[in-house]
């Protein structure tokens, strides 16, 4: 074999071949293949913070197949992904086919082989899987790009740092099985004292007076007006002794149309995808987490279908742009063509690489199209639309809508009130008509309601008044779309660490989701207030974002990645051993419930052991009795119509079970769709 191609997943290696035919051979590396070691710390710290690699038991065989197949081949071609964990992959393999070992472990090391002997390695990028894009990367071949791999290394290599010297701090002083990161430390603060906020926080009542009008000269041309202003001055109502005393007033009062002002408003689309933005509005859209989006994405990027997800740059290349603009003409109508491109600036402060945005290869490619495809699921239709829809949008006309607000006159012995009511009409719906209206906050309609046609000076009934009560609000917690836009806005992690982080929270118990927010645990509690007390610094959110800028200079060439990590260590180790000499065990407050010890009659208290929540005794150690907790989910068995709960493995893995077990077997790796009780059907066949 002349051409030997290594990429990392086993259906980009499918689609690759489609395009290169048969003179290449494709493999895939399944990903890394080396790592740092699990079991140590894997960094020499004494010798300038030298990584130790190794090829993990589960790799040695593929990777010995990829030895075999490049002492064969005379080009090899390494087409990982384009961004810095692509490019350290390609970095190892290179490595791995140069040096001829299988890592640092001295008893598998072979002798280099001959540069005589090497394949000619060659480095090549792409956005996406196409022919046009894979045959202009196979023509101009770069080498490995080493800025970038220090820059990952010391990413790398600093988490690793934070992580292995931190955990055993927090396993002798909080409890033990515990893990800190970096970033996932950061995550974890801003839950937390946004739910102290949220705790802290004391409702204040307030009330609105609304009056449903409608013009006199007019049947069925009715409208609702809110009291905003009594004789020039403000309204505040602070009580519902106080709304009631307007409201006696008002109903005596005669109402006029005082003015009416009509003007234009235009809404401009929103750039094409980031990999947070995608995050963002899939998760208000679609309901997705960050990580079952990006491992969605994923797929379709090997499919060839999209371009890499994983991207902080709203760009789109002149080809793209110029085959949306001429699908909108074609397919779409020309009066929602604007006269020139759109073109997108990023605000994020994190924007790093020259990627382009997220966008369909093939614009002619619609959803229906997809669903034709084998191997591709609802889940991938969907995104696949967002995706799509998004794209299309940004190159279309803005839409126009006529916005009016009608000011409502009062009058009663002497009170004049001033009411307003505004509401909007599309004139034009422009790229509303290709991505329509959602729930982006980019994109929130205008507030308001269909108004009938209104004059100054109209004579109007009151048809009624409508006093309501309202309480201040807390400030809303956090859901995956709000909490990755804020990492995004403070400039902490990048666009590919927000689904782990995440996960990473959720699967250390440190926050649980209810309704889709975020509420910290006691144990995630107890490790924010240890590390704000003794590591305020690998906490601080100036503090995070200062090191990824660095990262980032690392990435240029503007910087080398040992002096910065070491730089970092000295004062950290200092403090480590400060820590775990005079720092006190850290208490987690305790969560009694209501529920009784059926061996003691004490009660029994939450805890959190290797695989989630569980009820304890409150008497332990003199009584050891535990049970677990079952979490429920809104969903019905399809085989009897019990209720469906949340189980666990004996490894900790989570399935969804029938609360009747043993008497019903029921069992999914899948949650069930939604089943109304009164329509649930036995199927006693199926069991």
């Amino acid at each position: 074999m002349q051409n030997l191609v290594i990429v990392e997943s086993p259906t980009k290696a499918r689609t690759l071949g489609k395009f290169l035919g048969g003179k290449y051979q494709v493999e895939a590396s399944m990903g890394h293949i080396r790592d740092l070691p699990k079991s140590e710390l894997g960094v020499d710290i004494e010798h300038h913070f030298t990584p130790r690699y190794i090829i993990p038991r589960d790799k040695l065989k593929k990777v010995n197949e990829l030895k075999k197949a490049a002492a064969s081949a005379k080009n090899l071609w390494l087409a990982t992904d384009p961004d810095r964990e692509g490019e350290a992959i390609a970095w190892h393999l290179q490595e791995l086919v140069a040096g001829g070992g299988l890592g640092a472990d001295k008893k598998k090391t072979r002798e280099p082989r001959a540069k005589s002997q090497l394949p000619t390695i060659r480095r090549v990028e792409f956005h996406e899987i196409t022919e046009g894009a894979i045959k202009e990367a196979f023509e101009h071949p770069r080498d490995i790009d080493l800025q970038l791999v220090d820059a990952q290394q010391g990413r790398r290599v600093l988490d690793r740092v934070v992580g292995y010297k931190l955990s055993p701090l927090l396993w002798k002083k909080v409890k033990s099985g515990l893990s800190a990161g970096r970033v996932q430390s950061v995550a974890l603060r801003l839950i937390v004292e946004r739910e102290r906020e949220v705790q802290a926080f004391n409702p204040i009542e307030f009330w609105s007076v609304e009056a449903n009008l409608e013009a006199a000269e007019r049947k069925n041309a009715n409208f609702v007006a809110t009291l905003i202003e009594q004789d020039g001055k403000k309204v505040e109502i602070p009580n519902g002794e106080v709304a009631g005393e307007i409201t006696k007033q008002l109903q005596a009062a005669t109402y006029k149309v005082s003015s009416v002002n009509t003007r234009e408003v235009r809404k401009y689309p929103a750039p094409p995808f980031t990999t947070s933005t995608i995050q963002q509005t899939a998760s208000s859209r679609l309901g997705f987490s960050a990580k079952k989006t990006m491992m969605v994405a994923q797929t379709l990027y090997e499919r060839g279908l999209i371009t890499y997800m994983r991207t902080d740059s709203v760009n789109l290349s002149t080809q793209a742009v110029g085959a949306i603009r001429n699908y909108i003409e074609q397919q779409v109508g020309k009066a929602y063509l604007p006269g020139s491109p759109r073109f997108y600036k990023t605000k994020s402060k994190v924007a790093q690489e020259a990627h382009e945005a997220v966008r369909p290869t093939d614009i002619r490619l619609g959803s229906e199209q997809l669903k034709m495809m084998d191997g591709m699921t609802r889940d991938h239709v969907r995104l696949y639309e967002l995706i799509w829809k998004r794209a299309l949008a940004c190159q279309m006309s803005e839409a126009v809508l006529n916005q009016t607000t009608v000011d409502v006159k009062a009058e009663n012995n002497g009170s004049k009130f001033l009411l307003r009511a505004s509401g909007s009409v599309i004139k034009f719906d422009g790229w509303l008509k290709a991505y329509g209206k959602g729930a982006d906050e980019e994109e929130k309609d205008e507030k308001g309601q269909h108004l009938p046609v209104l004059n100054t000076d109209d004579r109007l009934s009151l048809l009624q008044l409508m006093p309501v009560q309202h309480f201040t609000e807390p400030p809303p917690r956090y859901n995956e779309a709000s909490l990755i836009k804020k990492l995004e806005e403070l400039g902490i992690g990048r666009p590919s660490t927000y689904a782990p982080i995440i996960s990473t929270i959720q699967d250390r118990y440190y926050v649980e989701k209810m309704e889709k927010k975020f509420i910290p645990t006691p144990l995630g509690i107890a490790v924010t207030d240890f590390l704000l007390q003794y590591f305020p610094d690998i906490v601080d959110y100036d503090f995070t974002a200062r090191m990824e800028d660095e990262l980032d200079e690392i990435a240029r060439g503007e910087r080398r990645w040992q002096p910065t990590i070491e730089e970092f260590y000295t004062p950290f180790e200092k403090k480590l051993n400060e820590v775990s000499e005079n720092a006190e065990k850290m208490q987690i407050a305790s969560e009694v419930t209501d529920k009784v010890c059926p061996k003691c009659g004490k009660n029994l208290q939450v805890k959190y052991g290797k695989f989630g929540k569980f009820l304890a005794c409150t008497g332990f150690p003199e009584c050891k009795y535990t049970e677990s907790i079952e979490e429920k989910v809104n969903a019905r068995c399809p085989d009897c119509g019990g209720e469906i709960v949340v189980r666990r493995t004996k490894k900790g893995r989570p399935f969804y079970g029938c609360k009747n077990w043993p008497k019903c077997k029921y069992a999914s790796w899948t949650k069930p769709k939604k089943v109304n009780s009164e329509q649930t059907t036995v199927n006693s066949d199926k069991r």
